[in-house]
C-alpha cells in the first residue's frame, strides 16, 4: 500500500526527539549564514545570491536528469535582478526555471495558493511541447514512477488517481498554510513528501516540490533561503529517491524527516563554504585589484568563476595564453610578477610546472 491508500491519510506520524540537536544546529547555522551575507558589501552580496540561485537551478534540474547551460541560467538570474548581461539566452526553459525560483524568493512570506502553484508550473513547463502547463493532471491513466525496460517495468510509486488531485491539493494547501509544525526543517520535510505523494502535475513535480521546501524554510527563517537545497540532494540523489520511495509507503515518516534534516545541514555546510569563498575573494581584490594588469585580473577571475572548487590543476603558461591571448613571453612575465606579489605560488617543475592561487 502507498501512504495515500491508508485510512488515516494524510495524517503523518513522526518523532523528532533524536534530532532535536540537529534542528537547533540548522536554525543556528541559518542565522550565521544570513549574518555573513548581510555583512558583505552589496555587490558581493548580490554575487553570492546569484551563485546560490544558479546552483539551485542547475541542481534541481540535474536531479531530474535535465541539464542546462550555466551561462543561460546565470544570464536569466541577472536579468531578473535588473543587472546587465551580454550573454544571449538560448534555452527558453532556463528562463522559466529562473523566473520560478526568483518568484519563490520574492513571495516566500505569502500564503501558498493553488493559483501560485499553477503559475510556477506555467513558468517551469510553459515552453515544453505536449505539457498542459498550469493545470492539475487529468489523464485517467495511472501516474506512476517507473524504471526498467518497457517489457519489464518496475513501478516504484503510483500517485492518487487524477480525479482525486483537486481535493487532495486543496487539503495540502490548507495544511501548508495552517500547519502547527514550528520547526522549519521538519515542516519542509513533511511538505515535500506530502506534495510528492500527490504528484499533482503531469511533469515538473520534483522541481516544484523542492520550491515548496524552499518556501517552507524561508517562512520559518523569515528571510529568503541563504543556501541551495538541491546542491545537497543532487549529491545524494540515490539516497534521496530511495528514502522518498520508502516514505511513500507509510504514514510513519520519522526516518524520512531524520534523513531530510541531515541533508539540509549538508546544504548549509556547502553554502558556508561558498560564502567564506566570497568573503575571501572580496578581501583579495580589495588588496590586489589595483596591482594587477588587465590580463592578470582576467586570469584570476576566470580561476575563481565557478566557486571554491573551480579550475583544478592550477595555472600554467599554456592556459594563461589561452585565456588572455598574450604571447608566451608575456604570460611567463605576468606569472612571475604574480609570484613576486605572493598571489601565486609555483608548484612542480618542467612540463608539470604550474601556479596555484594563494587564496
Amino acid at each position: 500500500m502507498y501512504n495515500w491508500q491508508r485510512d488515516s491519510w494524510p495524517h503523518f506520524e513522526f518523532d523528532t526527539t533524536a534530532i532535536e540537536s540537529r534542528i537547533f544546529a540548522f536554525m543556528q547555522k541559518s542565522g550565521e549564514l544570513s549574518g555573513k551575507l548581510a555583512a558583505l558589501p552589496l555587490v558581493e552580496r548580490t554575487e553570492m545570491m546569484i551563485q546560490l540561485m544558479v546552483s539551485e537551478a542547475l541542481k534541481t534540474s540535474e536531479i531530474e536528469g535535465e541539464f542546462y547551460s550555466q551561462l543561460d541560467i546565470m544570464s536569466s538570474v541577472r536579468r531578473n535582478l535588473g543587472l546587465a548581461t551580454q550573454h544571449k539566452i538560448h534555452n527558453k526553459q532556463s528562463i522559466g526555471l529562473s523566473d520560478m525560483l526568483m518568484d519563490v524568493r520574492n513571495t516566500y512570506n505569502e500564503p501558498l495558493t493553488e493559483v501560485h502553484l499553477k503559475y510556477w508550473h506555467r513558468l517551469l513547463m510553459g515552453s515544453v511541447p505536449g505539457i498542459q502547463a498550469g493545470a492539475w493532471r487529468t489523464d485517467e491513466a495511472p501516474m506512476q514512477i517507473v524504471s526498467g525496460s518497457v517489457a519489464q517495468p518496475k513501478v516504484h510509486y503510483e500517485a492518487p488517481p487524477s480525479m482525486r488531485v483537486p481535493k487532495e491539493m486543496e487539503q495540502f494547501i490548507s495544511w501548508f498554510n495552517e500547519s502547527n509544525i514550528t520547526a522549519a526543517p521538519v515542516k519542509a520535510a513533511v511538505a515535500h513528501l506530502y506534495f510528492e505523494a500527490i504528484h499533482p502535475f503531469e511533469d515538473g513535480n520534483g522541481r516544484i516540490g523542492r520550491a515548496i521546501v524552499e518556501k517552507a524554510l524561508s517562512q520559518g527563517l523569515q528571510c529568503p533561503l541563504p543556501f541551495s537545497i538541491s546542491k545537497a540532494i543532487e549529491a545524494n540523489k540515490k539516497a534521496y529517491y530511495h528514502r522518498l520511495q520508502q516514505a511513500e509507503k507509510s504514514l510513519n515518516i520519522t526516518d524520512w524527516v531524520t534523513w531530510f534534516v541531515t541533508m539540509l545541514l549538508e546544504a548549509q555546510t556547502y553554502a558556508d563554504k561558498m560564502i567564506q569563498f566570497t568573503i575571501s575573494k572580496w578581501h583579495f581584490f580589495a588588496i590586489f585589484e589595483h596591482k594587477l594588469n588587465n590580463r592578470q585580473s582576467k586570469v584570476i577571475n576566470r580561476m575563481l568563476l565557478e566557486g571554491p572548487d573551480s579550475f583544478h590543476g592550477g595555472m600554467n603558461v599554456r592556459k594563461y595564453v589561452g585565456i588572455t591571448g598574450a604571447s608566451r613571453a608575456t604570460a611567463s612575465r605576468d606569472l612571475q610578477e604574480l609570484v613576486s606579489m605572493q598571489v601565486f605560488t609555483p608548484v612542480g617543475a618542467g612540463r608539470s610546472a604550474r601556479y596555484e592561487l594563494v587564496f
